[in-house]
């Protein structure tokens, strides 16, 4: 990852910036960090979940990897690999694709963890921490090496386990009841 020598004092400094690249940053302690890609295989899980999911909400309010989300602490932003925004975000995020903290949260994160320690370390509790913090209802952890979906639901300003899905379990969404959506769909190899 590489890190640029410019120096952001504020969020609201760092997202007037403009290096005229489609280079994603997470801001940390002021520095920008350059995001690495996505592996292929994360890519395409987040893919067939935003399909499905357009089925229930439309495309215009799912959102790949590339949606920023500020939130508080460190690093000041986040990119899911998949968002479900709310409709009076479609028009709010015309100019730059960044829910603020002062915008309403989005409907559902989903995070495809990433293989290591680190990268575990990072899906399963910094931005646990920081979408529960940001108010975000429901919280996806698809989980490719354990096989696994759990799914998180805000309550009285926790996250708490609303279930934890494998093999041919159907996922349960207290957000999108009506997706119709196994492990093994996301998972086929499994």
């Amino acid at each position: 990852m590489t890190r640029l020598k410019v120096r952001f004092k504020s969020f609201e400094e760092y997202l007037a910036y403009d290096d005229g690249e489609d280079t994603l940053y997470e801001l940390f302690n002021g520095e920008l960090i350059e995001m690495p890609p996505e592996s292929g295989k994360n890519v395409g899980i987040a893919v067939y979940l935003l399909l499905k999911l357009v089925t229930i909400v439309g495309h215009q309010r799912v959102r790949p990897h590339g949606l920023e989300l500020e939130v508080r602490g460190e690093p000041r932003n986040r990119y899911p690999d998949l968002t479900v925004i709310r409709e009076e975000h479609i028009q709010q995020l015309e100019k730059r694709n960044t829910i603020s903290l002062s915008m309403l949260p989005p409907l559902l994160v989903v995070e495809v963890v990433s293989s290591g320690e680190i990268q575990r370390n990072r899906d399963y509790i910094a931005k646990r921490l920081q979408y529960q913090d940001c108010g975000i209802p429901e919280y996806w952890l698809v989980d490719p090496d354990e096989g696994r979906v759990l799914v998180l639901e805000l309550r009285d300003g926790n996250y708490g386990e609303s279930g934890s899905f494998s093999r041919d379990e159907k996922v349960l969404s207290p957000q999108f009841p009506e997706l119709d959506l196994t492990v093994t769909d996301i998972f086929p190899g499994n």
